[in-house]
């Protein structure tokens, strides 16, 4: 146990059901959850979780939530391990749910929260949370993606700050001025093994492709997709405009350091980005993501999730997440951690606060967000292959149609796989 567990021993709240709850007894909730916090955040998501769940403990004071808090990096291991070795926790919150709903693990959403609970998520989102129509992953966190941009470094390559880009051939344009201004990276484009797979969908989204159709099927080697990245390859990639390190081998993180850094003139990010550009002083726009001929009209979105695992104490795992998607709890988590909300309630309350106004046009982006296809059990295949390979298809001598198809065709065979499996 972590310190956070043993912290958290003993906050409890009223017992619900024939679950381990009934009238009278008690019923100890095991959770796990992600790490948020930041040296900028005020604390770590621990002092989140205890806050909450002394709240609880005041209006449910049979039910005991003991809660464990790990970095991102060790919590899908961990929980993993806990159900491989028999001891699932009751709820879970980390970045993916579909092996664990794929395996029967988890309890359908529709068996745990309420209703109106139900009704409040932001539609988008609660649809990313399905398995073959039925939901098991409840969203947590979320960000929708946008362009950045350094207006300090527009208005020195003669660049005006208050109109971004707005297609691909205009951000084209304003990367050669930068360049020409001696900016060391134009635009920033990240397809290396850290996070290709999601700026890759960012290119397929703005070129009007994606990764599946609407049907759920892979279409990785579409034409708009292979269009998209010959674009890449022959006008970004091609004319300089993306730095000195090739696209292949450059990540997420170390893009977003540049940035702050006032190295870079464009790239594509999330609220997140908004806090470092902060630090380092850095007077950034944000815009809606180029398109082919115009805004793209579609964002890409990701979302963390939290699920119940069928360990048979339903109705106290459902009367805790009913409490903790409450919206001032909601609203509470994305305040402190600078991300969205995913329900309605608490997303209004942030459009409606002016300290959130710079968040407003990602807010504003929830509903139309397009997501990985977190709820198929082959994703984690495929997203893995998609980060190792994919900046290949803008090296020089790159062949983008040979990279996608061959993607494609490891997409379907993982995809046979898992539905054999």
């Amino acid at each position: 146990m972590s310190a956070g567990l043993a912290g958290a021993v003993g906050l409890s709240a009223t017992a619900c059901g024939a679950d381990g709850g009934t009238a009278g007894g008690e019923v100890t909730l095991t959770l796990v959850a992600t790490e948020y916090g930041t040296p900028d955040t005020g604390g770590g998501a621990e002092r989140y979780w205890l806050a909450l769940i002394q709240r609880f403990r005041q209006q449910h004071p049979n039910i005991q939530v003991d809660v464990t808090v790990l970095g991102r990096e060790e919590v899908a291991t961990e929980v993993s391990r806990m159900v491989r070795e028999g001891r699932a926790p009751d709820i879970a919150q980390l970045g993916s749910y579909a092996d664990f709903a794929a395996a029967g693990e988890l309890y359908p959403v529709r068996e745990l929260l309420s209703i109106p609970v139900q009704a409040d998520f932001v539609a988008a989102f609660a649809a990313a949370g399905e398995v073959r129509r039925t939901q098991y992953g409840i969203p947590f966190t979320a960000s929708t993606w946008r362009l950045f941009y350094n207006k300090g470094l527009f208005r020195d390559a003669g660049l005006d700050p208050e109109a971004p880009p707005e297609t691909w051939e205009e951000l084209a344009e304003a990367a050669a001025a930068l360049k020409a201004a001696g900016v060391p990276v134009p635009y920033a484009l990240p397809l290396g093994p850290e996070e290709a797979h999601g700026e890759a969908l960012m290119w397929m989204l703005s070129g009007g492709g994606g990764l599946t159709d609407s049907s759920g099927s892979y279409v990785i080697d579409s034409a708009p997709n292979i269009a998209a990245f010959t674009w890449l390859r022959d006008v970004l990639v091609g004319g300089g405009l993306t730095g000195p390190r090739e696209p292949a081998v450059t990540g997420r993180r170390e893009a977003f350091t540049a940035f702050a850094a006032g190295e870079v003139g464009m790239l594509n990010g999330q609220p997140a980005l908004l806090r470092l550009a902060d630090r380092g002083k850095i007077d950034c726009g944000t815009a809606t993501l180029p398109g082919k001929d115009g805004p793209s009209q579609h964002t890409m979105g990701v979302a963390d999730w939290i699920m119940g695992f069928d360990n048979g104490r339903r109705r106290a795992a459902g009367r805790f997440l009913d409490f903790v998607f409450q919206r001032h709890n909601v609203k509470l988590f994305a305040d402190r951690y600078e991300t969205l909300p995913v329900t309605l309630p608490a997303r209004e309350s942030m459009l409606e606060a002016i300290r959130h106004q710079r968040l407003t046009p990602f807010l504003q982006q929830l509903e139309r967000a397009s997501f990985y296809p977190v709820g198929k059990v082959s994703w984690a295949e495929v997203s893995l292959a998609l980060r190792q390979e994919i900046g290949a298809a803008v090296l020089p001598d790159g062949d983008p149609e040979a990279a996608l198809r061959s993607l494609q065709e490891r997409a379907e065979r993982a995809e046979k796989a898992a539905r054999e499996g």
